[in-house]
């Protein structure tokens, strides 16, 4: 059996990815938090993800953990039992900007930090990226291939437009090669011509989770991989409860934070789950040569797990 035929026997692989950030930093939050404040904000992260990763190993589940900069340095030891549980440890930027406000210059300042950050305290590459919100833009790739990254996953390519959201030109596969780095897309069910978001965050505590996993089934079903992410806030239903808010701005952090939980647990047990890197293991980008490995461009066989 060749490397091709190995891949196309497999079932599409499901990949499980956590934004690592605290309940302050959310773009959602932005008008009434100014970044001035941080520091000076309760830090809620660790309790929150000591629940996360109890639950992952509970479940048997390794994860893609997309780790902020700032909070890496504030809670070192969290990046490092992340790594050693054995899940994968990637770059969410260092200061939650978003892509537009930084600039090209900006942006690899950013990332560049935070990719040392990260490196320094798991004592190895750290080799995905997502970026804030989703705000990627395509003058951005060549600069995570030229700082050190391999990989993106950026991309919710949704039907409508979303004011923070950032789009890439061409077409949208679920895994591909471009700019001379691998795109993973935040995954979207495609219902009469439109492409709704199905991936997680806020959608995943909007809709029933019995409709939900039809959707991802459904996704799986049409052999296209799928990639779901969640916040450590979510899981947070006793966070502050900020004034000022619009009431969009509430319904968006606050819903349904008290089912999140239970939601996810039951998430984890009804599908198998990867890693991203291990998700493009599996499910090699269309341009890449049969055989050839993503990451070291070197032949091999592609197994499912």
């Amino acid at each position: 059996m060749t490397a091709a035929d190995a891949v196309s026997s497999c079932p599409a692989p499901a990949a499980m990815s956590i934004d690592v950030e605290e309940w302050f930093q959310v773009e959602n939050l932005r008008r009434v938090v100014s970044r001035d404040s941080w520091d000076g904000r309760e830090r809620r992260l660790e309790l929150t993800m000591d629940r996360m990763l109890s639950v992952l190993d509970k479940q048997g589940v390794r994860a893609t953990f997309f780790v902020l900069g700032w909070t890496a340095e504030r809670s070192p030891q969290l990046v490092r039992t992340i790594a050693s549980s054995g899940h994968e440890v990637a770059s969410h930027g260092y200061g939650h900007e978003l892509l537009q406000g930084l600039g090209e210059a900006g942006f690899r300042d950013d990332v560049t930090r935070s990719k040392g950050v990260l490196e320094d305290l798991v004592g190895q590459p750290v080799e995905g990226y997502r970026a804030p919100s989703f705000s990627i833009t395509d003058w951005a790739l060549p600069i995570l291939r030229d700082v050190g990254f391999r990989y993106d996953s950026s991309v919710l390519p949704i039907s409508f437009r979303h004011s923070r959201y950032g789009r890439l030109g061409g077409d949208i596969e679920p895994v591909a090669m471009r700019s001379g780095i691998t795109e993973v897309s935040l995954s979207c069910l495609r219902i009469a011509g439109q492409a709704l978001p199905w991936s997680g965050g806020g959608y995943f505590r909007l809709v029933p989770y019995p409709l939900f996993r039809w959707g991802i089934r459904r996704i799986l079903g049409s052999s296209r991989p799928y990639v779901f992410y969640i916040h450590p806030w979510e899981f947070d239903h006793e966070q502050p409860r900020l004034r000022g808010l619009k009431r969009s701005e509430r319904l968006r952090h606050y819903l349904n934070l008290e089912r999140t939980e239970a939601r996810w647990t039951a998430l984890l047990r009804d599908f198998r789950w990867l890693t991203i890197r291990e998700l493009i293991a599996r499910h090699q980008p269309a341009d890449t040569p049969a055989g050839i490995d993503t990451w070291t461009g070197e032949a091999g066989v592609i197994a499912c797990p």
